[in-house]
Order: C-alpha cells, then structure tokens, then sequence
C-alpha cells in the first residue's frame, strides 16, 4: 500500500472523471490535478455512459488506474415522469463503467446519493450498514448502480452523500443567493433534515479514499445536520444578506418526487477506517462563502 501511495503523490496516478461538466465534477478535477494526478474529465460529449461500446474503448485507451463516477441523472422531480431515463444513466450507465472498469483493473469510486434511505424514524443518523429503502425513482436508480458495482466490480469505493453545493453549477446555495437579488422574504421546508456537503470537501475526502485500499461503501458529508431552512438562515447570515425567511412544512411545497424526511449519514466506515472525519456543515459554508465573497459583491 505504501507503494500505490508513494505512486499517487508523486503525481502518476491517471484519474478518469465521469460527468465532468457537473459540480462535483468539476470540483473533482480541479482538487486531484492540484494534488499532482494525470487527470482525464470527460463530459458527455466525450463519453455517453449509457453506450456500453464507447465506455469499453474509451477506458481501453485511457487507462486510468481510479475512475471516479460522478456522472448521473440527477433531476429527483422529472424522474418520477422519465423512469426509463433514470435508470438508464444512473443503473445502466453505472453497470457499463463498473464492468468497463474492471476490465482494466481501474480502482472504482461510485458516488451515490443520501436518497437511497426512506426517513427511518426520523431520529438515528442512517450509517453504511442499515437497510436501504428509496421512496422515489431516483433513489431506486441510484441504488440499482449500488448493486451493479457490487456484482461487476472487485476494488470500488461507494459513496453516498447528500444536499451538495459548489462553486460550480446550480445548487441550493446559489438558488437562494439568487432569491436574495430579487425579493425580501422565502418560505423554505423545515421538516426536512439532512447533512450540506461542501463539493470541494467531497472532493479531497475522495482522493483520501483513491490513495487507499480499504474498499467498500462511506457515507461522506458534512458532519452535523439541519434542516433546508436552517441551511438558508445560514446562507443569508454569512452573506450579510437581510431576508425574512418562513418555515413551512413539506405539505405546503408538494413536489413530483417524495424526499425522506430525514436522512442524516453517519460516516461510520471513515472512522472505522482510520479516515480524517468531515468537518461542521457550517464550517464548510463560512469557508465556502468567503471564496464567493468576490462574486457576491
């Protein structure tokens, strides 16, 4: 293992990147090209996951020693209404870069979603090991990617996390910024309970775990919890922006897909790991906030 290390750090690890126009894809060739990696995005122009063909030639070529899989559909509303395509990029399309993958023996790091649990009880943060149960297509999408990894790939990370946000792309942040430059006050749920995971966090947590051979599933976010409402109060704190923000229920935002009302991830397999844990939610934002403090003047 020290060896594999010694190999990465010095830069002459190759790193393939699905879906890299995404924000965390993005962010994902940002960090692992600034730590010295040969670094190989490809959007899907380049690389049409959902052609088994293409992904077997492209990974032939490339070679990469850890693909990271970043790419999926990610619209939690319009796959209630295109289940066909849901499961096509995100089960199928997974299935064809696991198996590709193992074809050249490449590490694989599959990102997944918080969306794979039902809520629970609503009172114990879900860890890697309990059940799973999506309540909505994407979930179940997601989820079947899970199981193809398993089946088709023998050296792979699975990493679920959760209400992400960058520097890159729409996200939750970004939206209610937006929100701020046009109007005065915002209803936002407060009975739905997650955990706000910093990309560029995300994204470091990931080499961590390319570095490494302690494969299996992680539950990687930030640390901590909060409501979406608790998460826009912050925002608007950090930004220095004065909004009247109203709690409102799920019930009074009816949405095509269901979101479990709580679905906080316990990072047990990192710290049973020996991985370095996830930093506060807040903290990530403050940090988060002070980057963009330029584009929001």
């Amino acid at each position: 293992m020290s060896e594999v290390r010694s190999q990465i750090r010095k830069g002459k690890s190759r790193i393939l990147i699905t879906g890299a126009q995404g924000q965390v894809g993005r962010e994902l060739q940002h960090v692992f090209a600034g730590k010295g990696y040969e670094v190989h995005g490809l959007g899907q122009s380049e690389l049409d996951i959902t052609d088994t063909e293409q992904c077997f030639q492209v990974f032939w070529r490339l070679k990469p020693d850890v693909v990271i899989h970043a790419a999926a559909y990610t619209n939690v509303d319009r796959a209630e209404s295109e289940p066909d395509l849901a499961y096509q990029v995100n089960t199928y399309g997974t299935r064809n870069i696991a198996a590709a993958a193992e074809c050249i023996q490449s590490k694989l790091i599959y990102i997944s979603t918080d969306y794979v649990f039902d809520g629970g009880t609503g009172q114990e943060p879900f860890d890697e090991f309990h059940p799973t149960k999506p309540i909505n297509v994407y979930g179940y999408s997601k989820l079947e990617g899970e199981k193809f990894v398993r089946q088709l790939h023998s050296r792979f990370f699975i990493v679920r996390t959760s209400w992400v946000y960058g520097h890159h792309g729409g996200n939750f942040v970004r939206t209610m910024l937006e929100l701020a430059s046009k109007q005065e006050n915002i209803s936002v749920v407060n009975d739905q309970i997650g955990c706000p995971t910093y990309t560029r966090d995300l994204a470091h947590k990931l080499e961590e775990l390319a570095s490494s051979s302690k494969y299996g599933t992680y539950h990687v976010s930030g640390a901590g919890s909060c409501s979406w409402y608790d998460f826009a109060c912050s925002i608007f704190e950090l930004a220095g922006l004065k909004m009247t923000v109203m709690p409102v229920s799920t019930s009074e935002f009816p949405r095509p897909a269901r979101r479990p009302a709580y679905s906080v991830l316990k990072p047990q397999a990192l710290r049973l790991n020996g991985f370095s844990p996830m930093r506060d939610w807040k903290e990530a934002l403050a940090d988060f906030m002070q980057q963009e403090k330029t584009k929001l003047i």
